[in-house]
């Protein structure tokens, strides 16, 4: 069955392939309360859901047009990742943006993230690298309209597929919901962002699929690192 589907305000579809990094069974990409769970998080990160407003099982049901069992197992499994907040008699609302928590997740990052790109280099197949690169197909024009759900969804699943093709679920498990928290924050610097950044920044994703194709460890973690706009040699001395 095709994965989950968004459409973009241009009218194009959009791939959200991320729910099931995990690598679990009950979250496969088929299932509904999958499909929701990627509808619900797009529009945390694309801040269609404001920070701080109460969620509603009855009128997300409404608004995914799907039942209340897939809204509560949607909600509890972004409630683990610290996205929306679940308290008992108050509901559920959506977490703030945290500014302390974005640096703390960015250290993290910088940690666990070159060395999955390193992993990926040493285990990934020629098909998921290739995967990789295929992502930002449309790219460019995705940048000239400025068509921020299909960055948005470009980013997400780029990110998820390096973690995933490391080959290492623990690892990958821990940086998906740093990466979803983080996207949160990347979307207000989207505004400030020329075309030609844009690009700019979609080249240098497609860069670390070129490195991870070609099996090169140490170009795999620099380039990473660039992503996450740390300079190898400070994050060397750090």
């Amino acid at each position: 069955m095709a994965s989950p589907t968004l459409k973009s305000p241009a009218g194009r579809r959009l791939v959200l392939d991320v729910a099931n990094s995990s690598g679990l069974d009950d979250w496969a990409p088929e299932l509904q309360k999958t499909k929701v769970y990627e509808r619900i998080l797009l529009d945390l990160i694309l801040g269609e859901l404001k920070a701080g407003s109460r969620l509603d099982e009855q009128s997300l049901a409404a608004r995914y047009e799907t039942g209340l069992a897939g809204v509560r197992d949607a909600l509890g499994r972004l409630a683990l990742e610290g996205l929306v907040m679940r308290r008992a008699r108050s509901g559920t609302t959506v977490a703030p943006l945290d500014l302390v928590e974005l640096r703390q997740g960015l250290e993290a990052r910088v940690l666990i993230e070159p060395h999955c790109a390193a992993l990926a280099a040493r285990n990934a197949s020629k098909a998921e690298a290739q995967a990789m690169f295929d992502i930002f197909a449309g790219g460019e024009e995705a940048a000239r309209i400025c068509d921020l759900p299909a960055l948005v969804a470009m980013d997400l699943r780029f990110h998820a597929a390096v973690a995933r093709a490391s080959g290492n679920l623990a690892l990958a498990r821990i940086l998906i919901p740093l990466q979803h928290k983080a996207a949160r924050f990347w979307v207000f610097s989207f505004n400030g962002a020329s075309e030609q950044e844009l690009i700019d920044e979609i080249e240098e994703h497609r860069e670390v699929a070129r490195v991870i194709a070609g099996g090169d460890v140490e170009a795999s973690r620099r380039a990473m690192l660039r992503i996450l706009d740390v300079q190898p040699e400070a994050q060397g001395r750090a």
